[in-house]
């Protein structure tokens, strides 16, 4: 009797399985092989990412060649209040750090000695004028007297003299009650000019003084301001012959146009006028003190703040400006990336110039029209890579990354259904 083994009903399963892999090796294959032969450049979804990038176009612009120079503010006027009489202080007038008016009452001396001594000159030409009056009516009385030969002529003489005398005291006597009332005056310690006051230096009940002058505030006159800054004599030559050659364009009064840079790096909205520059030139450092005028009505400027001064040098009719972050510069030149055809980044070795507020001008190897890269280098991961370009707004982050088009087989068609 023959014995049959056992049915394997696994073994049709693998089979199966080894069947069904084979089959989907060999369309990987043809995919593959199809997608090669297939290549075309980018037409639909699914390809690399296109790289954005913020690009400006460019353009000549006239610009002005400034050189910044340190600087140091000072106020337009400056009054020191002192104590022009001994006493004391018995009031403070004002709230320290505002504005004061010229006049306006700032302290209070104790005045009562002042006006003793002013009552006291009041009477004592009250007095000289009595004398006066006394003197004038003997002259008048005993004239007709001396015409007749009624009375001697040196008796005449002595009233006459005595007349004088009392002109004299009066005059005294006037300029007595002058000095009082100066002195009387002189205990309401007044503003002398306009301006912002600063601390008080002295408090109530502080005994001040006439021979020490001592002072009391000070005042500024800040709506307008000086800045005062140094240059090289170089520099200042070059600057005439810009004026003299018009490279620069001056005010209708004549004046240079300046502008000042705060310590946080940002730029004063307004404009300031260049004053004049000094005769005399400094043997040490061999530096030439130049003056400007700024209005300072928001109170921005302050005595003794240290800023910087652009002063235009001259202007270049036709120039390019680019942002310094487009420029890479190296050792063995400067170049700047160009959108060149098919949207693809090309190097360009540019000659550059002076660096004007952040910028710099580019004096050779641009041509007007063409499109510089500004931001976005890290997303170029491709070289040679074609980019999408948006125009640069330094306030406005570049959008992400984009698919590029990309080819699809018909295979590969053909295995997605």
């Amino acid at each position: 009797m023959v014995k049959t083994s056992p049915v394997n009903h696994t073994l049709p399963l693998f089979i199966r399985s080894v069947h069904l892999a084979f089959i989907a090796c060999t369309i990987s294959v043809l995919l593959g092989c199809g997608a090669k032969e297939g290549a075309s450049p980018p037409s639909g979804n699914g390809g690399p990412p296109l790289a954005t990038v913020g690009v400006i176009t460019v353009e000549q612009q006239r610009v002005a060649l400034q050189t910044e120079l340190p600087g140091r503010v000072s106020p337009l006027r400056v009054a020191q209040v002192r104590a022009r009489v001994n006493g004391v202080v018995m009031q403070r007038l004002f709230k320290e750090g505002s504005q004061v008016s010229a006049g306006q009452l700032l302290f209070q001396i104790d005045p009562a000695p002042y006006r003793a001594t002013y009552d006291s000159a009041q009477a004592s030409l009250s007095k000289a004028h009595a004398n006066l009056l006394q003197a004038n009516a003997q002259v008048q009385r005993f004239k007709p007297l001396a015409e007749a030969n009624a009375v001697s002529q040196q008796e005449f003489s002595s009233l006459v003299t005595s007349q004088k005398q009392a002109e004299a005291d009066v005059a005294a006597a006037a300029a007595a009650l002058q000095s009082a009332r100066i002195n009387l005056e002189y205990a309401s310690v007044t503003a002398p000019i306009s301006g912002r006051i600063g601390q008080a230096l002295v408090t109530e009940g502080a005994l001040v003084s006439q021979a020490e002058a001592t002072q009391l505030a000070l005042i500024q006159q800040t709506d307008t301001v000086y800045v005062n800054f140094t240059q090289s004599t170089a520099d200042v030559l070059s600057l005439r012959k810009a004026i003299a050659t018009k490279q620069l364009r001056s005010a209708a009064d004549g004046s240079l146009a300046v502008r000042v840079v705060l310590e946080d790096g940002s730029e004063l909205p307004y404009k300031g006028k260049l004053l004049f520059t000094d005769l005399t030139v400094d043997p040490t450092s061999g530096q030439v003190t130049l003056r400007a005028e700024m209005p300072n009505k928001d109170g921005l400027l302050l005595p003794g703040q240290y800023v910087r001064v652009r002063l235009s040098q001259a202007e270049l009719p036709r120039v390019i400006a680019l942002p310094q972050q487009a420029v890479t510069r190296t050792g063995q030149g400067d170049t700047v990336l160009v959108v060149g055809a098919d949207n693809k980044p090309v190097s360009r070795n540019v000659k550059v110039g002076p660096a004007q507020n952040n910028q710099w001008l580019i004096l050779e190897g641009l041509e007007v029209g063409e499109q510089v890269i500004v931001d976005g280098f890290q997303k170029m991961t491709v070289p040679g890579a074609p980019v999408k370009t948006v125009p640069w707004d330094p306030k406005v982050k570049l959008p992400a990354t984009e698919p590029s088009a990309a080819p699809v087989s018909a295979a590969a068609s053909a295995a997605s259904k």
